[in-house]
């Protein structure tokens, strides 16, 4: 527990020069403590909704997630109506802010992409199969990705978790909460979620990688890959800022991955298990795809009608984390 004028003191009293990201949630402070740490201050909007109980189970859940590839959560702090989470400051910023801006993109050459997926691929398995809980995500992101000083991925925001007891594999919800893009259908349409609706999220990640464009209504990524892999042209797909830093053989199998995790059937997506296995496989057999979710203007009419029927929340709503009975 850090007490809240030590806080304000790190952040120059929450300075607009010290903040360094916003959302639904409230605001992000960059501050050194005393001893010259740095750290990334979450003061959380009082409009957030979240109890002091509630919030101090949030950060006990998050307290156990020990893994390198997840953010560090150094401490919390309860003032009043104030509520804040201290975390490691990671120097690099999101991924999103590097990946999808045109001036920066060029830093995240295609051995770094790699090395952030396989971070990546690594932290999600942690938490859908190697922690003492099994913990569904929700929100897998390119803004929820940070980056250490030796761009190192760190998976952060776990707001919107939901805790897995037993051998329990599903839950559904009518309270769907996430962001559009990297929502699986099942999860979009019928609030259904399980660990394959995270890994439905990371193959629009690995896309995403490759292309180095956002997945958008705007643009449906995902049908465009797909339309290049059935005409054998899927090195269109590649973000022209990686130069000739690539290797061919390797991109079309990210590609092949990525499609494979966004199936449109749940039961057809691989878990991270598999996912991280053929990701390190030179040698490995993938499997064949079939058409990806989302993929005909039709889908995307049905999940537009469908997000009407459920109460939709996305971006940056915090939830509680709730662990589900057997």
């Amino acid at each position: 527990m850090f007490d809240f004028k030590y806080i304000a003191a790190a952040t120059n009293n929450f300075s607009s020069e010290n903040k360094i990201g916003e959302g639904g949630f409230g605001s992000v402070y960059r501050g050194k403590l005393i001893d010259g740490q740095e750290i990334a201050a979450k003061r959380l909007s009082r409009s957030s909704g979240q109890g002091i109980e509630e919030f101090k189970n949030e950060v006990i859940l998050i307290c156990e997630l020990q893994h390198r590839n997840l953010v560090k959560l150094l401490g919390c702090c309860i003032h009043g109506e104030e509520k804040l989470l201290i975390y490691e400051f990671m120097p690099n910023g999101s991924l999103d802010s590097l990946l999808f801006d045109q001036s920066k993109r060029a830093k995240l050459d295609w051995s770094k992409r790699v090395h952030i997926v396989a971070g990546i691929a690594r932290g999600l398995l942690y938490l859908h199969h190697d922690s003492r809980l099994r913990i569904i995500h929700r929100d897998m992101k390119a803004s929820n990705i940070l980056l250490d000083e030796g761009m190192n991925p760190k998976i952060s925001d776990f707001g919107m978790a939901r805790i897995f007891g037993g051998d329990q594999m599903q839950a559904t919800t009518r309270r769907v909460v996430g962001t559009y893009g990297y929502m699986s259908p099942e999860y979009a349409m019928k609030g259904l979620f399980s660990i394959k609706s995270d890994v439905f999220s990371f193959g629009v990640l690995l896309m995403e990688f490759v292309s180095g464009k956002r997945n958008s209504s705007m643009l449906n990524l995902l049908g465009y890959a797909w339309k290049l892999w059935k005409e054998g042209a899927g090195l269109e797909l590649v973000d022209p800022s990686l130069g000739n830093s690539y290797s061919s053989v390797e991109v079309l199998k990210y590609i092949h991955i990525g499609l494979l995790c966004v199936q449109d059937n749940p039961r057809d997506r691989p878990t991270m298990a598999s996912v991280v296995i053929m990701l390190e496989s030179e040698s490995a057999t993938l499997p064949t795809p079939k058409e990806p979710a989302f993929y005909s203007e039709r889908s995307l009419s049905e999940l537009a009608a469908s997000s009407n029927r459920l109460q939709c929340m996305t971006i940056n709503d915090i939830t509680i984390s709730t662990v589900d009975a057997r």
